[in-house]
């Protein structure tokens, strides 16, 4: 009797910004790895999430939404949505049970007959617990007639519903093959890398309309100490002297309320006690600094006119 091959792989998941892709990601993989909030276009840089199931790892690309770009920014996210689908294994396409065929599935669809001939893609039609059966089988017709996929599923990836059965058929996908990371390694991206996307999490969930996409979080340094906590600093880069206002709030207040929901949850991912010191500054060029793009894991030429 041999022992079951091991399967390793990369899995893209592609979508209109808010589809649920992060949400996806962490349920895949069982932690938080990825950031979730109700702004669209939270993701910037293509997070890798790994996941075991059996003999198989999958690894998860989760990339930025696709959608039309606008700055030097949103050119760069979409064009590593677009790498990272490329390069995978096995690319899966979310879209939103009660939003359909929109005009933006349509031009991913288009761009995927462009971009990824011969890749297996498969469809997750996610939050179907918003839509009445009747309607779901609709929609799947639909979309199956307009492009062919490898096999559809009807999930929530809030709920759970549905993902154990995609995550089973994405085990089988991927090729035969020693797994890429440790069994016990949730995430590739380095710590300081997490550790500025949740603040960066808690200063979306906090404030409101375009400033989100106006901010970077950075972490200049990390320091481990001999009591077993860390101390933290992180930078908060925004464009103009009211953003920075804004961030701070009065008497400081905003900042500190997101410095302590960052800490907590950084404290519930590292095991240990974390000390977060939060600086605001202003820097009104960040969005064309090719550094700013690097320690967002995008290439700055991508987002070239």
């Amino acid at each position: 009797m041999t022992d079951t091959p091991t399967r390793a792989g990369f899995v893209a998941l592609i979508g209109e910004p808010n589809a649920g892709k992060s949400t996806l990601l962490n349920r895949m993989v069982g932690a938080k790895v990825s950031i979730v909030t109700h702004k669209v276009q939270t993701t910037r840089a293509r997070i890798r999430g790994v996941a075991m199931h059996g003999a198989a790892q999958i690894v998860f690309v989760d990339t930025p939404g696709l959608f039309r770009p606008r700055r030097r920014l949103d050119r760069a996210m979409v064009a590593a949505a677009w790498s990272g689908a490329s390069d995978a294994d096995v690319i899966v396409l979310l879209i939103e049970a009660h939003r359909g065929l929109t005009e933006g599935v349509e031009a991913i669809l288009a761009s995927l007959e462009d971009r990824a001939p011969g890749q297996p893609v498969l469809l997750a039609i996610n939050k179907i617990d918003r839509v009445e059966a009747p309607k779901l089988l609709a929609l799947t017709e639909k979309m199956n007639q307009r492009y062919g996929f490898a096999a559809t599923y009807l999930i929530s990836a809030e709920k759970g519903h549905g993902v154990e059965d995609l995550k089973t058929d994405l085990a089988g996908r991927v090729p035969e093959g020693p797994w890429l990371y440790p069994e016990d390694q949730i995430a590739d991206l380095p710590l300081r890398m997490i550790a500025a996307e949740i603040t960066r999490e808690k200063l979306t969930l906090r404030l409101h309309q375009e400033l989100p996409y106006q901010l970077t979080v950075e972490t200049e340094q990390w320091e481990n100490r001999d009591d077993g906590s860390a101390r933290i600093d992180q930078i908060i880069y925004v464009q103009r002297d009211g953003h920075k206002g804004i961030v701070l709030g009065k008497k400081g207040e905003t900042t500190k309320a997101v410095g302590q929901a960052a800490r907590q949850e950084l404290e519930e991912f590292l095991g240990h006690r974390v000390h977060l010191f939060l600086q605001v500054k202003v820097r009104p060029g960040w969005l064309e600094e090719a550094e700013r793009f690097d320690a967002m894991g995008l290439d700055f030429k991508d987002g070239a006119t």
